[in-house]
């Protein structure tokens, strides 16, 4: 197993359970305890988790930086924005979300004759040296510590505006499909931009599934196209195909 996918699902089984041994990860994850340690290590340099006696909890802050989840699962994310780039034509509009993934979408978007409008700084700060994309930067409250715009201001200035796609980053998927977020803060948001644009497409790499999050964004009734790689759960995949979204495995 990769490391990458190692730190991510060290940290998945943190956030649902809190402190958690050594020897319990080493099993769960099917590897040494000497392993374990080191992954341990490397995370808690990162300030994602805090160890303890015997193993580790995942940090007590309200939520990670943005700098540090980018960090964890960067390949997975990867092929899935670049699934997700070769969906964009020129000439769209398009409305870019919060988030890592959607962030990476970004990077595959330059030199692209498109409107990006979007609410995710680290979004604007790739994009705006490029003269080919119109950029419109949505208004609200900075979050400093994951470089985004929210409240009401956001909500207000995605309501006056049209988008053909939303390109949409998550959590988590429920087995049911449902869409969910860690941060409440946000929910209101994405529920906006979902209302603003014709199409919805989600990006969500097999850590999302189930992942986590605790508030709910959508019903898959309100998704068109979700992106993922393989390693998704199966059977939510198929639980979306029922539900009329086009699944595309990158």
């Amino acid at each position: 197993m990769l490391a990458q996918r190692r730190y991510e699902m060290i940290m998945q089984i943190l956030r649902a359970e809190g402190p958690v041994a050594v020897g319990v990860l080493a099993e769960r994850l099917d590897v040494s305890p000497a392993t374990i340690r080191r992954d341990l290590n490397r995370l808690e340099r990162l300030d994602l988790l805090t160890r303890v006696r015997g193993g580790a909890a995942a940090s007590t802050s309200l939520e990670e930086p943005f700098a540090e989840v980018a960090t964890v699962g960067k390949e997975a994310r990867d092929a899935v924005a670049r699934g997700a780039a070769d969906l964009v034509r020129d000439g769209d509009v398009l409305l870019l979300d919060i988030g890592t993934t959607v962030h990476q979408l970004s990077t595959y978007l330059h030199g692209r004759s498109v409107t990006v409008m979007t609410s995710n700084l680290a979004v604007y700060e790739e994009l705006v040296p490029d003269p080919e994309i119109e950029l419109i930067l949505l208004g609200g409250v900075v979050r400093r510590n994951y470089r985004s715009l929210v409240g009401f201001l956001t909500e207000d200035c995605v309501r006056q505006v049209r988008a053909g796609r939303l390109f949409m980053g998550t959590s988590g998927v429920r087995p049911d499909g449902t869409v969910v977020d860690t941060t409440a803060v946000e929910v209101p948001g994405r529920r906006a931009m979902i209302a603003s644009s014709d199409q919805v497409i989600l990006l969500a790499d097999e850590s999302k599934f189930p992942g986590n999050g605790y508030a709910t964004v959508c019903g898959p009734d309100a998704l068109d196209i979700v992106v993922t790689n393989d390693g998704a759960t199966p059977d939510t995949l198929d639980t979306l195909r029922e539900s009329g979204v086009e699944v595309i495995t990158v």
